[in-house]
């Protein structure tokens, strides 16, 4: 009469499988830790640059990417060149433009937080003439107090950039700041200006008082101009000609957007090294998951050999370390995403953005980490199974 033997119910050889690593859990906490690290390190990568984009993307659905800026570019000679008065009145007739600001550099003027302090000792900081719907046209927002208006813009009133303020120690309206030869009152501080960036180290002040007190000459250095959304390649392909129609060529003509988009192209592939870092770390670990199982099975030779002698067939055998192999690689993929998780979590509160772990990173990582136990415990697995039961019993 043949014997047939038993079959193992699922249930069944998931106990068999987890019983080696309940019996040595330090080896399974050191070698499930190595398949931690770079599933932490693949999640957290991803989950910080997810983050950072949709923080990139959060930003240019608030600012827009319709803003384009007309500044001064070389003459031919290799000086600077200057954008006419009427630059500004000249843009804004163009068709699509739904908002046009300018800022003017005052020339040879800085700004200082008392009277005493020598003139070369500038910090940076200078002083430029600025229109009424400059915050408008550049998505700026106030920190404290007010913009200029019709009244201040034309006398001593300034408004102060947020880096500049930062360094005047001023963080509030109703200070003062010496301006060329003169006082102004601090009547607002600025947010600082993602898509203008050149107005945080700077203190503004009103267009006409700026030609009044500080013998500004009136010609835009920066004029910033808002457009439909449709339009923005059309007006862009005619602003330096609009802008200074006797030299376009010594006209320059940005999108400030292109700055945010430029860094999210950065990030990824920024991204894809760290990831490569990550994939070699989860090598690491594989091959720290196979050596541990090649010392199982050799370890238990005898285990082995009595489950032969008692009727356990080499597909049994060869089930129960594979089952072994990817508990242990699941432990460190579950493990390792919970500590991706958790670093992107802490990253991104610590730059004020919201955590974002895409589904198909830890998904992804669990799943790698059972391909990865799966090829790491294939070779102990049918070695165990190849034993025949007396070379088993009979091993030391």
């Amino acid at each position: 009469m043949r014997l047939t033997p038993a079959r193992l119910r699922p249930r069944d050889v998931l106990q068999v499988g987890s019983a080696g690593l309940r019996t040595r859990p330090l080896r399974v906490f050191l070698s499930a830790l190595g398949i931690a690290i770079g599933i932490a390190a693949m999640t957290a990568v991803v989950g910080i640059s997810a983050s950072s984009q949709a923080e990139v993307d959060r930003q240019l659905a608030a600012l827009g990417t319709n803003l384009l800026t007309v500044s001064p570019g070389s003459t031919l000679l290799g000086g600077t060149a200057s954008l006419p008065p009427e630059s500004v009145a000249m843009v804004g007739r163009i068709g699509p433009v739904r908002r046009v600001a300018a800022t003017g550099k005052v020339p040879d003027t800085h700004a200082y937080r008392t009277d005493r302090i020598p003139e070369a000792q500038t910090g940076g900081i200078s002083v430029q003439a600025a229109h009424l719907d400059l915050p408008a046209a550049v998505g700026a927002e106030l920190a404290a107090g007010a913009w200029l208006n019709a009244a201040t813009e034309r006398y001593p009133a300034a408004v102060l950039g947020s880096a500049a303020a930062r360094r005047l120690g001023i963080t509030a309206a109703g200070g003062q700041v010496y301006v060329g030869s003169m006082w102004f009152t601090v009547v607002g501080v600025l947010d600082a200006v993602a898509l203008a960036p050149e107005l945080d180290s700077s203190v503004l002040v009103g267009w006409t008082a700026a030609r009044t007190y500080l013998k500004f000459d009136g010609n835009p250095t920066t004029v910033y101009t808002r457009t439909a959304d449709s339009a923005v390649e059309a007006v862009r392909a005619v602003l330096a000609a609009t802008a200074n129609p006797a030299a376009p060529s010594e006209v320059k003509v940005s999108r400030p957007s292109d700055a945010l988009a430029a860094r999210r192209a950065t990030s990824k592939a920024f991204t894809g090294l760290l990831l490569g870092l990550g994939a070699v770390a989860l090598l690491v670990g594989g091959v720290g998951v196979a050596n541990t199982m090649v010392i199982s099975v050799l370890e238990r030779r005898a285990e082995i050999g009595l489950r032969r002698a008692l009727g356990a067939t080499r597909g049994q055998i060869r089930a129960q370390f594979l089952t072994e192999s990817l508990l242990l690689s699941a432990l460190g993929g579950v493990g390792g995403v919970l500590l991706g998780v958790v670093a992107t979590t802490l990253y991104a509160s610590t730059r004020s953005w919201a955590a974002l772990v895409p589904v198909w990173a830890s998904a992804g990582g669990v799943a790698a980490t059972l391909v990865i136990g799966a090829v790491a415990g294939l070779y102990p697995a049918v070695r165990a199974a190849r034993l025949s039961p007396t070379e088993a019993l009979g091993s030391p």
